[in-house]
């Protein structure tokens, strides 16, 4: 069997305007500057508290539980309205469904979310059922801590040689590298080429159309779908 696990924001879904608006509460609700977009973008894929004490620094680290109650807060309340439909990336749903597919593979989540924000895309983009494990920062520690993909591996008992982590981030190429992971970078999300190479990226893809691909050429198992 083997593993495929995703990021989710700046993977399959393209939340930054979503994401950007519960930074610029954050900042408000403790009087301080917010970063420039770049800036702001660039922690993405970290768990709240850490992202926030990332931008701030260690200097305004009192700060940090009122901004992170203040996104949470602001992020609940725009659901409650219907609002914060972040969209799937162009082929996120088609590349989902043929590895689903597979009776070879199993699929997985990682993310700095909160597990009702997994729920809620499962919701607006009719995905449930298709995760064999999903892994949060309800229970498990930021990236690029590699705890979130020894889980997916302990429930799904398959050897990390068998396990790739797709994602957009350093943080992403850093923890599957650390749990001794295959990782998978993607370019359209929050950080360059360069970063994700750095990081340990074993291979870098700018489409869903080149996934499987990818996917064969790591894992070494059969490219044509179920």
């Amino acid at each position: 069997m083997y593993l495929i696990l995703f990021d989710v924001d700046g993977t399959l879904v393209d939340s930054q305007n979503t994401i950007l608006h519960g930074l610029e509460v954050g900042f408000e609700a403790v009087g301080l500057e917010m970063p420039d977009r770049k800036t702001a973008l660039s922690i993405v894929g970290r768990s709240l508290e850490e992202a926030f004490l990332d931008l701030v620094g260690p200097e305004q680290a009192d700060n940090v539980p009122a901004m992170a109650t203040a996104y949470r807060q602001a992020k609940i309340s725009r659901r409650q309205q219907g609002l914060d439909l972040d969209p799937l990336y162009p082929g996120a749903r088609e590349a989902v469904d043929r590895l689903h597919r597979r009776d070879e593979i199993l699929l997985g989540i990682a993310t700095g979310k909160a597990m009702r924000g997994v729920r809620h895309m499962f919701d607006n983009h009719d995905l449930h059922g298709r995760f064999a494990t999903i892994q949060t920062a309800d229970t498990s520690p930021s990236k690029p801590h590699p705890d979130m993909v020894h889980q997916a591996m302990a429930e799904t008992a398959v050897a990390p040689e068998h396990t790739v982590m797709i994602g957009d981030t350093g943080f992403d190429m850093a923890m599957a590298k650390a749990a001794g992971a295959h990782a998978l970078g993607v370019t359209w999300g929050y950080h360059d080429h360069s970063r994700l190479r750095e990081n340990g990226a074993d291979r870098i893809i700018s489409s869903y159309s080149d996934l499987d691909e990818a996917l064969g050429d790591i894992l070494n198992f059969d490219k044509e779908t179920i």
